[in-house]
């Protein structure tokens, strides 16, 4: 159905794989066009409560596939006139990009990142717009638009600047070096590091599966609110988490959950509700 991607769900867990191991999971414009659609799908029409994202392959994504640039003898804007059409399409076409990744941040459900092997260039902004990471022994992240002469422009910097101390995103950024799975965790980026993806891909569905226990609309508060809160003071925050719960409180899930608990089963609750199209 996809070209770049296949979609299983299963328990209430989206899975989403990258399925171009042969291209290194680069990014071709059919990429940029299906993951927005796939998250849609499933965030609009309710059919998980969270998202895991990994890949195939040696490495989980190689960045932007070159074919994507446009050909080197491409004929040049000749006036200023269509220099400027040049450069207005260029930056809504970026905003296009941007949006592509960024249907991961406004899902109403978490996202997941398994990486393994390299996340290079747009594989970091592919993994840094997720709710968590996860990688392998083997995995690194390299800001590689920096050793190709270009600035990342797709998310890496307005996302990690929130993740990590700026002295490190700076680094990453000036040298374009490779930040290794371990370093990453230590300076959380990513949440654990396992020794296989196998491995990775097991622990990170006990997560998973946790996250599809607890109650959606608790689930989709907390991711509501930390984006929220990450991007305004403390005082917005808490006023924007008060009108929240005014509006949203629902006494009967608390009984369940805590029902839920003191029986030792799962709780049982409502799904997000359906998002209609425009």
């Amino acid at each position: 159905m996809y070209e770049c991607f296949e979609v299983t769900i299963d328990d209430n867990i989206a899975h989403i794989r990258l399925i171009r191991p042969e291209k290194r999971n680069s990014i071709t414009t059919e990429f940029w066009e299906e993951l927005p659609e796939i998250v849609a799908a499933i965030d609009n029409n309710s059919k998980a409560r969270v998202i895991v994202i990994s890949s195939t392959g040696p490495h989980f994504c190689a960045g932007l596939d070159i074919s994507s640039f446009g050909s080197a003898g491409e004929k040049k804007p000749s006036g200023q006139k269509e220099k400027t059409q040049r450069n207005a399409a260029f930056y809504h076409n970026v905003l296009h990009l941007q949006n592509s990744f960024s249907c991961l941040e406004t899902a109403r459900i978490p996202v997941i990142a398994c990486i393994q092997g390299g996340a290079i260039g747009g594989g970091v902004d592919l993994a840094v717009a997720c709710d968590m990471r996860y990688a392998t022994e083997d995995a690194f992240l390299t800001i590689q638009e920096t050793n190709i002469g270009m600035t990342a422009d797709v998310g890496t910097f307005p996302r990690l600047v929130k993740l990590i101390p700026e002295g490190f995103v700076r680094e990453m950024a000036y040298t374009g070096r490779r930040v290794d799975s371990n370093e990453a965790h230590r300076i959380g980026l990513v949440n654990a590091v396992y020794p296989d993806q196998a491995t990775m891909l097991e622990e990170v569905m006990k997560v998973a599966r946790q996250i599809a226990s607890k109650a959606p609309l608790a689930v989709y508060g907390c991711k509501k609110m930390i984006n929220y809160a990450r991007d305004h003071s403390t005082a917005d925050g808490l006023d924007y988490i008060a009108i929240w719960n005014a509006s949203m409180f629902k006494p009967e899930e608390i009984f369940e959950a805590m029902s839920a608990n003191a029986e030792n089963r799962q709780g049982e609750f409502a799904s997000l509700p359906k998002i209609k199209g425009p």
